[in-house]
């Protein structure tokens, strides 16, 4: 279904309830905690995912529902499934492009642009698109193709420059300007002509343009949030009443688990991803024991030439680096395999957090669905594209009469 109305707040109580009387199984982390508070109440379940392999883990990996683990993991499957049911929103058709408009954009970008502009329908024609965080502004020619106006905001200068050359050589009525949208001057940018739309804008950024949007009295726009955790505060900060009223209350890092799934990554991506997991893994357990302290110890993003360096070599460095003091022999063969030895049992048991990630996601997309909402909108939230073209494929539509 469409979300519109009051099943909007109806989903949102429900996913609210589910995440709140199920947080002891998706915040704790395998990666930083070796052994989880919820392993002893659910001793079969815990068993049986440490016994797989890393293979059958990556082949379960998007698909967390489809296990046929032990209680409580079948009935959490499809309680999460039918919490995060959406359908796609109608679609219309964009008529003949010219071929110069997709010049230059990777051919999925392509087909996320293509599939977001193609669920944009509006009770009134836009009349002047805002592309917000707009890059080249790929999106917003493909919108202008209409005759409209079109108006695109970007950080990057050298973004902005190479979109108006690209927007000119279409002979389309459009003004690139440079502007960071979080700057206190952005409400500027916005009159209540405006139809804003964006596409994958993270965090803060996209928050900030449905504020001054609505502030600004623009009548329709869409969005299709990404990386929810880019924000500036420490914790979520709930736009909506429904979610202030909430006991869920959202860290940092809390919200990166609606991002942690993997659709598009190439084979070695994939194994420069894993070789570096098992490598801080295998650290971690090294740490633990030359320490003699039972806690995780962060560590920096590295290089991917570190990966070059044999293993000793790296965990060393590594150790260099936090201030962790290697004495004593250490087998480097037994704790490398170790390593891939945790890293196994780390991807089998992020199954569970799992089966929370579009649960998750979906209360914060409510969250400003119910927020526009409060501003005057009638808001519709639906899903833009298939999940393998983006996972980050939910579509917020709002409008005022």
């Amino acid at each position: 279904m469409i979300l519109t109305g009051h099943a909007l707040r109806e989903r949102f109580q429900a996913l609210d309830d589910f995440l709140v009387s199920h947080q002891s199984l998706w915040r704790p982390k395998p990666f930083t905690c070796p052994v989880l508070p919820w392993e002893a109440e659910h001793a079969e379940l815990a068993a049986w995912l440490r016994r797989r392999s890393l293979a059958q883990a990556d082949a379960e990996h998007n698909q967390p529902a489809e296990l046929p683990a032990p209680a409580p993991f079948p009935a959490l499957a499809r309680r999460a499934a039918e919490f995060s049911a959406l359908d796609q929103l109608p679609s219309r058709e964009l008529g003949p492009l010219p071929e110069r408009l997709s010049v230059d954009v990777p051919g999925r970008k392509w087909q996320q642009i293509s599939a977001f502009a193609e669920r944009l329908q509006f009770q009134r024609p836009p009349a002047h698109w805002l592309d917000w965080c707009s890059g080249k502004g790929h999106l917003g020619r493909l919108l202008a193709q209409g005759g409209q106006h079109l108006t695109c905001l970007e950080y990057d200068p050298q973004l902005v420059e190479a979109g108006q050359r690209l927007s000119e050589r279409l002979q389309l009525a459009a003004s690139h300007l440079q502007q960071d949208v979080l700057a206190d001057d952005a409400g500027t940018r916005l009159t209540a002509e405006h139809s804003p739309v964006a596409l994958h804008a993270c965090g803060d950024l996209h928050v900030r343009l449905l504020r001054l949007a609505s502030a600004a009295g623009c009548a329709q726009l869409a969005v299709a949030p990404c990386c929810y955790n880019r924000i500036a505060a420490e914790h979520y900060q709930a736009l909506s009443a429904p979610a202030r009223a909430s006991t869920l209350q959202l860290s940092r890092d809390d919200l990166r688990l609606p991002l942690a799934e993997t659709v598009t990554a190439g084979q070695r991506m994939r194994r420069q991803r894993d070789l570096s997991m098992a490598r801080r893994l295998a650290f971690d357990l090294l740490q633990r024991q030359q320490r003699g302290v039972d806690d995780y110890l962060p560590t920096p993003s590295l290089p991917t030439s570190w990966l070059d360096k044999d293993f000793a070599s790296y965990c060393r460095d590594l150790a260099d680096l936090r201030g962790v003091t290697v004495s004593g022999p250490v087998d480097w063969p037994a704790l490398e395999d170790a390593g891939w030895q945790r890293l196994a049992q780390v991807r089998n048991l992020e199954l569970v957090r799992g089966l929370f990630r579009r649960p998750l996601e979906l209360w914060l997309l409510l969250d400003r669905a119910l927020f526009l909402e409060e501003q005057g909108y009638q808001v519709r939230l639906g899903t833009f594209c298939a999940h393998e073209l983006t996972p980050r494929n939910l579509l917020l539509l709002a409008e005022r009469d």
